[in-house]
């Protein structure tokens, strides 16, 4: 990776804050779920050093964070690399989605105004969609499913959706090139925005475990071709 990617981190806040290694981890993580690092990248110690402001101590502990997560491993005399999902990865991903996401849907309230949310993030991945811009119809679709989460209103799911996303991101990346793979999840995130806005949960609850049946399935097609 470029210089230029690592100076993207912003180490604004780091050395006032009280747990430095999880904020360094926060960060990392927030670059995985972007897309900007990607699956199988080293993490260069110095240059996150240097450029976070922090002590390789301190880095080292923010890898300990993100490898309990899944979303890093240490290779020995190699460093540290971003994951590569397996099959296995993916089908965790969709359990944890499959009870998050749908018991979201189940029980959380859906005020008006993030329903509108709901359909103001479809319709900018559709602009995206127009565009050609296949990161910003990346991102969208993670914002759709954040937002479906934090209508629970719980810290806990939030920062565990988090974690989902990253690693969602990670598995997405084998397909990211595919324009016609991220226009299907726009058209099945506008249907599950109009379904819970018509307060049909059952039907909601319904169409987003066959959703995620089908994107697990497809991914797991992509990773044993």
């Amino acid at each position: 990776m470029t210089d230029v990617m690592w100076s993207s981190l912003s180490p604004e806040g780091l050395s006032e804050h009280a747990q430095v290694p999880e904020r360094v981890a926060e960060l990392l993580r927030g670059a995985i779920s972007a897309g900007t690092i990607r699956p199988g990248t080293k993490l260069p110690e110095v240059e996150l050093t240097r450029q976070l402001d922090i002590s390789r101590h301190t880095l080292r502990s923010g890898f300990q964070i993100l490898a309990s997560e899944g979303l890093v491993e240490r290779h020995p005399n190699r460093g540290v690399f971003v994951h590569q999902p397996t099959a296995e990865d993916i089908a965790e991903v969709y359990r944890v989605r499959r009870v998050l996401e749908v018991g979201a849907v189940r029980t959380a309230e859906f005020p008006a105004e993030e329903l509108d949310q709901l359909h103001r993030i479809v319709s900018a991945a559709e602009v995206a969609r127009e565009r050609g811009d296949i990161p910003a119809m990346a991102q969208a679709n993670q914002v759709f499913h954040r937002t479906i989460a934090a209508q629970v209103r719980s810290a806990m799911i939030d920062a565990l959706m988090e974690q989902v996303l990253a690693r969602m991101r990670l598995a997405f990346h084998a397909k990211s090139e595919q324009p016609s793979f991220h226009h299907s999840y726009i058209e099945r995130n506008r249907e599950l925005a109009r379904l819970l806005g018509q307060d049909d949960r059952q039907a909601a609850e319904d169409y987003l475990l066959e959703y995620l049946d089908a994107a697990e399935a497809e991914l797991l097609e992509h990773l044993n071709r």
